[in-house]
């Protein structure tokens, strides 16, 4: 399975490009930080970041698109950067007909490293150890990138085409899940048997 992985930001986007096997094994294919200078205005800024991307699905062909869910956050304009490099990659997705998922930054974080509030730099330090990578890809958009397409990649059961793995679900039959995986699908099931125990108490 190859999946695009997209850290969406305006200033700063973060593409990464993945293969997957069924047994987890995830290879590098490219990684790329989409840049637009803060001196263009918004529409202009958007049309560079979208032809950067359209330029890495036409060469790289991927099966699926990975991208980080946007979130509150107490700077405006970050959010609405995110917000709108999320949908110019959700409309380059669709026009390909390719599947778009949205995950946290604590499922990323969760998937990877097996705990969902892990810091940048324990992101970035198991993105380079799955890939067999020297260095931590650099800068941290990269690594964001990478990890999301990892954690596609993982929760799908390496699919192409296939819906975001339920964590109620068994794992994908013949697929051996990593103690990562394990560990945020435990995690997942705890917080979906809490949240029962408080809705029937209330």
């Amino acid at each position: 399975m190859r999946v695009l992985g997209i850290d969406p930001g305006l200033t700063r986007c973060g593409v990464g490009v993945v293969d997957v096997d069924p047994n987890r094994t995830a290879r590098l294919v490219d990684v790329v930080v989409l840049r637009s200078p803060a001196d263009l205005d918004t529409p202009r800024r958007l049309a560079r970041i979208a032809d950067g991307i359209e330029a890495i699905i036409e060469e790289h062909r991927p099966q699926a698109v990975a991208l980080e869910r946007v979130f509150a956050r107490s700077d405006v304009s970050t959010i609405m950067g995110t917000a709108q490099i999320s949908g110019v990659a959700m409309l380059i997705a669709a026009r390909r007909e390719l599947p778009v998922a949205l995950h946290t930054p604590s499922e990323v974080k969760a998937a990877i490293t097996g705990y969902g509030r892990a810091d940048k730099a324990q992101v970035g330090a198991m993105v380079a150890r799955i890939l067999g990578l020297e260095a931590v890809p650099k800068p941290a958009d990269a690594a964001d990138a990478l990890a999301l397409a990892i954690c596609h990649a993982w929760r799908t059961g390496g699919v192409a085409g296939a819906a975001v793995l339920d964590a109620a679900a068994p794992p994908v039959e013949g697929a051996a899940l990593t103690p990562a995986q394990r560990a945020w699908i435990a995690a997942e099931r705890s917080a979906a048997v809490s949240g029962a125990a408080r809705r029937v108490k209330e």
